[in-house]
């Protein structure tokens, strides 16, 4: 009853509207102070613990690595380059903009700043040339949903925190269920885009496609560095972090010289520890408020009452995605993950699911939940960007959460899709 309590509680505040960080952060210290009776010193103790952690480090550099790279021009750069190679296909403007993510992906590793970023720039260019403003948004918000499957990932990081599961593993784990994503929106946009008849554009000449290949070529380079230098065994995931953040700098003053004040290097470090100081808060809170579960033996008894019902793993692993797509409808990625992986990892541990193989169907789930009301963080940004009502642009999500589900069922029962890239490189 006391855990119903404390759960019911959550909701009431996340429903009111108050952020998820202080939701957390108020029903557990209501939970402690009624039901628990300990030192209120524990409610600090933990929240810092949660966020006292070495690979937690990454997320800090992983994020100014993203807004350095975004201020310094690499989106404009990223989009010349895909419109290069992909631009003259019938509906090349959208396909740019599901290219473009995939490699935006591979820097910033943030869903959210995928969409603002490549979306500010396409939707616009989109509408102009006659799409659909409703598609538009459907288009970006889910091609954005690759930010956190392709590597470097921050709700990897964050997972592989929590679990204590190798994070370069969990990298490479994402990356072929990440391009099976990426290369099926290609396909049902492009079977769209003949049969609406969307414009394409004239094939760029190949010494314009290689003047956009030396443009982009130092962004292209920086996912390159993080995950050579991690297999390679020359730094650590916190290391490459760093590494990623210097390396965007320097390109971003030095080389494409778009951050050439100290205005902009302002922006740029605003922005990161305003995102960073969201990230930690929440991390902090939902620790806290996993304890409080783990106390009252909340794993123990999910697992013991889906093992009275099933000894199943792939029924399990049915009953995880079927939870997490609906969590992911409310709660944001990282606090999903935070609070749900204390359940339901030790249950699949017990059920013989790999841990590199769930990390993958956990942030995949979420990654749909981004573009799912009523939260749906990436299809409510895109849906304000192109100035359409948000159950339209929802609407136009269809056949992409197709593409997503299909996926989604493959790395959930094909699990070497999932393991075959960790297996080959840590045998």
């Amino acid at each position: 009853m006391s855990v119903l309590l404390l759960l019911l509680f959550f909701l009431l505040l996340a429903l009111l509207g108050i952020p998820i960080a202080v939701s957390l952060g108020i029903s557990s210290l209501v939970f402690l102070l009624l039901e628990v009776k300990v030192p209120l010193a524990i409610l600090v103790q933990r929240i810092f613990g949660g966020i006292d952690s070495f690979p937690l480090m990454a997320i800090p550099f992983f994020v100014l690595a993203g807004a350095a790279m975004n201020s310094g021009g690499i989106t404009d750069r990223i989009v010349a380059f895909s419109n290069a190679v992909i631009g003259w296909v019938r509906g090349g403007l959208a396909l740019i903009n599901i290219l473009a993510s995939m490699i935006f992906g591979g820097i910033s590793g943030s869903a959210v700043a995928d969409t603002s970023s490549i979306g500010g720039v396409l939707i616009p260019a989109m509408k102009k040339e006659k799409y659909e403003a409703d598609f538009a948004a459907a288009v970006t918000a889910f091609s954005s949903g690759l930010g956190p499957i392709i590597p470097p990932s921050i709700t990897m990081v964050v997972y592989g925190v929590i679990t204590g599961t190798s994070i370069s593993k969990l990298f490479l784990a994402g990356a072929i269920p990440g391009i099976l994503f990426g290369v099926g929106q290609l396909i049902f946009t492009y079977i769209i885009s003949v049969k609406r008849k969307y414009p394409r554009h004239a094939r760029v000449t190949l010494k314009d496609f290689f003047r956009t290949l030396k443009d982009v070529i130092w962004a292209l380079l920086m996912p390159v560095i993080i995950i050579g230098g991690i297999l390679g065994g020359v730094f650590t995931v916190t290391e490459a972090a760093a590494v990623a953040a210097v390396y965007s700098l320097i390109v971003g003053i030095f080389i494409y010289r778009e951050l050439n004040s100290i205005k902009k290097l302002y922006e740029v470090l605003y922005t990161s520890a305003m995102v960073v100081a969201s990230i930690m808060i929440l991390i902090g809170c939902a620790q806290l408020y996993s304890w409080l579960l783990v106390i009252y033996r909340v794993p123990q008894l999910v697992t013991g009452t889906i093992m009275s019902v099933t000894s199943n793993p792939l029924i399990v692993l049915l009953l995880i995605n079927i939870v997490m797509l609906i969590v992911g409808m409310f709660v944001e990625a990282n606090a999903a993950l935070i609070l749900f992986v204390p359940i339901l990892f030790p249950m699949a541990r017990q059920f013989g699911i790999d841990p590199i193989h769930l990390g993958i169907i956990l942030v995949f789930n979420l990654c749909l939940g981004l573009v799912t009301p009523p939260v749906g963080l990436c299809i409510s940004l895109a849906a304000k960007i192109a100035n359409v009502p948000l159950h339209k642009a929802v609407k136009a999500t269809i056949p992409y959460m197709i593409v997503g589900l299909t996926v989604l069922f493959l790395i959930t029962y094909v699990r070497d899709i999932v393991l075959f890239l960790p297996t080959i490189f840590y045998q």
